[in-house]
């Protein structure tokens, strides 16, 4: 009995060594093979000519033109929507600024702060005061809030300081017990003033507040802090100009003193957290319907949905083939399909439609909460809609990349991103010396310096040529040594990243380009992979790739694949 081998490849796949393979086995590799070909080049395919192959209209195709059409819509209401919210908390902030902080100006709230006793006792009262004088006073519409609880109050004034605290400067000598004692006292406005205001009638003399708090004696030697805290209800009535219902906010007003530095300088900033709640029993004439938004929400979460379904199908059918594939030239080749052919059956572009795809469910279905009022996390959901939108843009690349003239962007950031990634890897190290250097050095002299985050944002707009001069000019030089020191840092950080590293990243995106433009203008480098799907010579027209879709098929479910033999030819 005389066994004879099949295939023996040699260089790239299908070829072999000779005239190795027998007529017999020939004839029965030879269908399968072309058949498994003829897939391959339909799983590469462009949308245009799958439909020239079978005849299918691109459903996926069409489904992502009306996702991006209608994600872009949606996101463009939510930004109408929470540009107003954003707008109304912010006048408020700034109304409540300007109401209880005694001479605030616009712009000062670096240096706000005030330097004698007095001067805490007056910031400190008057912000109590106009704020039992709110019907009388302002121009919005804003009503009070108790807290519940039997020692609550609606007004919260409170101090924190030392347990025990003697410092005595004369002789250098203190004496602290750093545990936090917190004192507080309450003060209600008068029970008229609690209801919501519907009149514009003034507060009764015989309603005057209790003025006992002017009685509150601060712990100057060991004060921390002194916080004043209190809530006001509004009602954000401009939404209707979108055709909304009206919110109903809740504002936690927190304003500090803060001396907890002991340097004298005492420092006040006001604290606004926004709570937004459906208003009981609102009544629009004529306006203030969101059921038509509620109805388009769910038309893109059902869009989404499909898309999510449609694009995970195709990446599992990819898998699928490119372990056929695999299984293929392992039985009849002997030989292992190297990882970046493995990976070209791994589409990106699917992956990204996938994500964003999640990403819009998710940030929908939490607008569809936000418009229901059942909560109002508009930041998170922002993120959500606006990378959603972002990846479905970038996702139209993808049909550009079926030109070549349009393909030479996406091809040259694929060769040149393992190279990007590389160098950058290495100038993080540099960089972050530098970031931790200026930190500890200059960040007590320079205002740019002050924290790491600020290091960072400073040195990447030196690296762009940003505020070169300012940068410099702001040092200050009560140190001689420290100053010759910021000057010796900033020329060598600049001189190395600007003339050096950014013309490296830059020529490493430029020869990448250069090499993507030589291999469009010649023969362009083919792949092992694509180089055996290249034998197959059957055009898209050819009408042979109709033959695997005789049967029904529709875009739910994956077409019935003839599966490959598994069987070992051996000539006796």
């Amino acid at each position: 009995m005389e066994t004879q081998k099949l295939l023996t490849p040699v260089n790239s796949y299908g070829s072999q060594d000779g005239d190795t393979r027998s007529s017999l086995g020939s004839t029965s590799l030879q269908p399968e093979e072309e058949e498994l070909r003829r897939r391959l080049k339909y799983y590469f395919m462009s949308p245009c000519d799958k439909f020239r192959a079978k005849g299918r209209k691109p459903f996926k195709l069409v489904l992502q033109l009306i996702k991006i059409l209608i994600v872009t819509i949606q996101l463009i209401l939510f930004g109408l929507s929470n540009q107003m919210v954003v707008t109304f908390k912010e006048e408020n902030t700034i109304t409540f600024k300007h109401l209880f902080l005694k001479d605030y100006s616009d712009g000062s709230d670096e240096t706000y702060a005030v330097y004698t006793q007095a001067d805490v006792y007056d910031h400190m009262f008057y912000a109590v005061d106009k704020y039992l004088a709110i019907p009388n006073e302002t121009i919005g519409r804003y009503a009070y809030v108790h807290k519940a609880g039997t020692n609550q109050s609606a007004l919260m004034l409170c101090q924190q300081y030392y347990r025990k605290g003697r410092i005595d400067p004369a002789n250098d000598t203190f004496n602290i017990d750093p545990k936090v004692i917190t004192e507080c006292l309450g003060v209600d406005p008068p029970v008229k003033m609690a209801s919501p205001l519907d009149s514009e009638d003034t507060i009764p003399s015989h309603l005057e507040p209790d003025r006992s708090y002017r009685n509150f004696t601060l712990k100057f030697y060991k004060l921390i802090n002194v916080t004043i805290q209190f809530k006001l209800k509004a009602i954000n009535i401009q939404t209707i100009i979108n055709n909304e219902i009206p919110d109903c906010y809740t504002f936690t007003i927190t304003i500090t003193l803060d001396n907890k530095a002991h340097s004298g300088r005492v420092k006040i900033s006001l604290d606004n957290k926004v709570d937004i709640q459906e208003c009981k029993d609102p009544s629009v004439s004529g306006k203030g319907d969101n059921r038509f938004r509620m109805f388009f929400d769910v038309v893109v979460l059902l869009i989404c949905v499909l898309s999510f379904v449609l694009c995970t199908r195709s990446i599992i059918r990819g898998l699928l083939l490119q372990h056929e594939f695999s299984q293929f030239f392992q039985r009849y080749y002997n030989q292992e399909i190297c990882l970046s052919d493995r990976m070209e059956f791994v589409n990106g572009w699917y992956i990204l439609l996938v994500v964003s795809d999640i990403l819009t469910v998710s940030g929908t279905i939490m607008k569809i909460g936000i418009e229901s009022k059942n909560f109002a996390n508009y930041d998170v959901c922002g993120i959500l809609l606006g990378t959603s939108t972002l990846l479905v843009w970038v996702g139209v690349m993808r049909y550009l990349s079926f030109f070549q003239k349009y393909n030479i962007l996406i091809v040259t950031m694929r060769v040149a991103l393992p190279n990007v990634i590389r160098f950058c890897c290495c100038v993080a190290v540099i960089y972050l010396g530098y970031c931790f250097c200026g930190w500890i050095v200059l960040g007590p002299y320079h205002v740019k310096f002050r924290t790491l985050s600020m290091v960072s944002e400073c040195l990447f707009s030196l690296i762009n040529g940003d505020d070169m001069f300012v940068t410099f000019a702001a040092m200050q030089q009560n140190s001689y040594l420290v100053w010759l020191f910021s000057q010796l840092y900033l020329y060598t950080f600049i001189s190395l990243f600007i003339y050096m590293v950014l013309s490296l990243f830059i020529a490493l995106i430029t020869g990448s380009y250069e090499t993507i433009k030589h291999q469009c203008e010649g023969e362009a480098a083919v792949t092992q992979l694509h180089a055996y799907i290249a034998e197959c010579k059957d055009s898209p027209r050819s009408g042979k790739f109709r033959r695997e879709s005789s049967s029904s098929c529709s875009i739910f479910c994956c077409c019935e694949r003839t599966q490959l033999q598994e069987n070992v030819l051996v000539v006796n």
